[in-house]
């Protein structure tokens, strides 16, 4: 296991900087998961961490190493990545053991490694077996194992259960937290997916144009979003944004006739855009179908209702503004009517519309 230090990190492909001014730590033992959208530069931090991708500027350290320049093989790392890239002539014994071949280990510590990895990954009945004699799942488990087998300081995962349908994401990512829980190995890991980030990272870090947005523990970054783009990126469906009017403690919309007064403990930052405009952000679970006639409702009228079985989504619009409203499937509506709904004031967010900061942040 080791520390990892990313120290004022910038990788340029000729004129064009990805990563600009990169700070990282992961503490030893820690699950970190990079997530943001295609381009954001996640991919190219963990290849510079590999040393698969050269370092511009900055420096690199594992453990209490600089290894910066330091060749990928001697870096005591393994990587498991998108494409499983197993030997499709060797069975999944040879293919597990491959590295520790190449590093000439005795056969009786190969035989007891691969043994014992493949009973943890329950692919120990398939060891005969050749990759294309299994299931995308199963191919998964191989190329943990392979990896496993190392013992390394360090895992690197990039993407690796994109190919994977729907059930075996969800049974993997379990497999995975089980397994960092039990080895404890320093792992960072990349994805798009926001339900792996949320339930797999000890921390997330949020990455946009080659630059991290906030790094924290999954919570804190649902729930206290340093910025719109994270507010907007994690959460599905995404959060839902609002301009306002700022008027002495509260939402004011004059179109709607709309005031929503704040509690006072909700207004700490907000002073600054008195008779300003400020972005309300309340995430699709904090709005509700309010009860009776309500003069801090806003009327929204449902135009789809997406039924997911212990939920339900609506499409909800007014006056150019839309939003997606999270209900109970027992909760009352009608398709095509307009009626008031609530925000949860203890969970809103809000956001300078220059800057997109979260004012206040309050988890």
């Amino acid at each position: 296991m080791a520390k990892i230090s990313l120290v004022n990190i910038e990788k340029t492909f000729g004129t064009t900087k990805v990563i600009s001014d990169l700070n990282l730590e992961v503490e030893d033992g820690q699950f970190v998961v990079l997530v943001g959208p295609s381009g954001c530069g996640k991919t190219t931090t963990l290849n510079m961490i590999a040393g698969l991708e050269t370092i511009s500027a900055g420096t690199l350290l594992i453990g209490n190493q600089n290894v910066t320049n330091v060749p990928p093989k001697h870096r005591n790392i393994a990587m498991v990545f998108q494409s499983y890239a197993l030997f499709p002539h060797m069975n999944v014994r040879e293919n597990v053991a491959f590295g520790m071949k190449i590093r000439r280990n005795p056969k009786e510590q190969i035989a007891e490694e691969v043994g014992a990895v493949t009973e943890r990954l329950r692919i120990n009945q398939c060891l005969d077996r050749l990759p294309k004699a299994l299931s995308g799942g199963q191919r998964q488990r191989v190329a943990l194992a392979r990896a496993l087998v190392r013992r390394p300081g360090v895992f690197l995962m990039d993407e690796p259960l994109s190919n994977l349908d729907a059930q075996l994401r969800v049974e993997a990512r379990s497999l995975l937290a089980r397994m960092h829980r039990e080895l404890k190995t320093t792992t960072i890991y990349v994805t798009h997916d926001q339900a792996e980030a949320m339930t797999l990272g000890d921390r997330v870090v949020v990455m946009h144009d080659g630059v991290i947005q906030q790094n924290s523990p999954p919570l804190d970054v649902y729930n206290a979003p340093a910025n719109r783009f994270v507010a907007g990126f994690i959460g599905s469906p995404a959060m839902n944004f609002f301009d306002f009017r700022y008027v002495d403690g509260a939402l004011v919309d004059e179109a709607q006739n709309l005031r929503i007064v704040l509690p006072h403990d909700r207004r700490r930052g907000l002073e600054r855009f008195q008779n300003k405009t400020v972005v309300a952000g309340v995430r699709p679970e904090h709005i509700r179908i309010a009860r009776g006639v309500d003069r801090g409702a806003i009327r929204f009228t449902v135009d789809v209702a997406q039924h997911l079985g212990h939920e339900t989504l609506l499409d909800v619009r007014n006056n150019g503004r839309s939003a997606v409203v999270r209900v109970a499937p027992t909760e009352p509506y009608v398709i095509g009517e307009t009626q008031g709904f609530d925000f949860d004031l203890d969970k809103i967010q809000f956001f300078d519309p220059e800057t997109g900061a979260n004012v206040g942040r309050s988890a």
